[in-house]
């Protein structure tokens, strides 16, 4: 699969790039609306073809996919445009800024036939595939989870994390991770109560606090923030025992990580040697597109995180707990 790359972000030249032309797929182009900015990140990656405006790129009858790392406001109408020109999509997360404009871009992709994936690369790591299973197979009754995902944003306060005009915020850029995660074990909540705070009045969340309700009693916990220091981890309690990961979500590239659990007091630690998520999941994403089969990360998967998202927000603004819809 022949990929043109949508922006010179620090996600693509630092994370996905490498990891396509680890796979058997190609990083073939990628643009910038500064041509020689395009220009010379092709050079320093060894990328075939540069182009100095997405038109241009989406123009390329070479490729085959679009990589859409662009700032979160601009996701759906940079995918509009690839799945326009027939390209198929893997767009980073969050997928859009609600979930009833996820909803219409999937519909929008699928009546032009083309496949969209959303980029939760974490998904694809053999640990929390591991995790999941584990849950499912060995624990009982799952009560609650817990789930973090913290760092500290540092540098200019024109960070796109920050803008809201381009739907910036510490749930859009970390919290949504916390949120998938605790979805693995419990499924979709049924309310969110939520807390949000903007420690640095640019008009995003710099912190996020919320609870997720289940109608059976169950609880989870999540939280994300700009603020402190890092910390990835989730906790799964259940009747008989518990699961746990820390560095749960984007561990670096070398770096060994383990699943701790225990059930009915049999203690396990499980090891995962380094691996490249984003090379598991540009291939997930190609294996989906090649066999027409439907990707990991699917419709159903994205808009019950973006709901859940939205029922946060929605409840941290009203003051009370909200309920969580999903769109069809």
């Amino acid at each position: 699969m022949r990929f043109g790359i949508i922006s010179t972000a620090e996600i693509g030249r630092e994370s996905v790039i490498p990891a396509i032309q680890a796979s058997d797929h190609e990083a073939a182009a990628i643009a910038s609306r500064d041509a020689d900015r395009a220009a010379s990140v092709a050079a320093d990656l060894g990328i075939g073809r540069s182009y100095g405006s997405y038109e241009a790129l989406l123009e390329d009858d070479s490729l085959d996919a679009v990589y859409n790392p662009l700032p979160n406001g601009l996701h759906a109408e940079w995918t509009r445009r690839a799945a326009d020109a027939g390209l198929d999509v893997l767009c980073e997360k969050p997928l859009t800024a609600d979930a009833p404009a996820a909803a219409d871009l999937f519909d929008y992709c699928a009546d032009r036939d083309v496949t969209l994936m959303e980029a939760f690369m974490y998904r694809f790591h053999p640990r929390t595939e591991r995790a999941v299973e584990v849950a499912a197979a060995q624990l009982g009754d799952v009560r609650s989870v817990t789930s973090s995902f913290k760092f500290p944003l540092y540098g200019a306060p024109d960070d796109v994390r920050l803008d809201p005009d381009l739907a910036g915020g510490s749930i859009m850029d970390v919290g949504c991770y916390a949120i998938s995660a605790v979805r693995q074990f419990l499924g979709d909540p049924d309310r969110a109560l939520g807390s949000i705070y903007d420690t640095r009045d640019c008009g995003v969340d710099t912190e996020m606090a919320a609870v997720l309700e289940y109608d059976d009693g169950r609880r989870a916990r999540v939280a994300s923030g700009f603020d402190t220091q890092e910390v990835q981890r989730y906790r799964v309690d259940a009747v008989d025992g518990w699961l746990e990961a820390e560095r749960a979500f984007n561990p670096d590239l070398g770096e060994v990580v383990t699943l701790e659990y225990e059930v009915d007091g049999r203690h396990v630690e499980e090891r995962f040697e380094p691996i490249d998520q984003y090379r598991l999941e540009v291939e997930g994403f190609a294996d989906a597109v090649e066999s027409g089969s439907t990707p990991r990360v699917d419709r159903a998967e994205t808009l019950g995180n973006m709901a859940t998202i939205d029922a946060v927000y929605e409840s941290a603004d009203r003051g009370a707990a909200v309920d969580v819809t999903v769109p069809e």
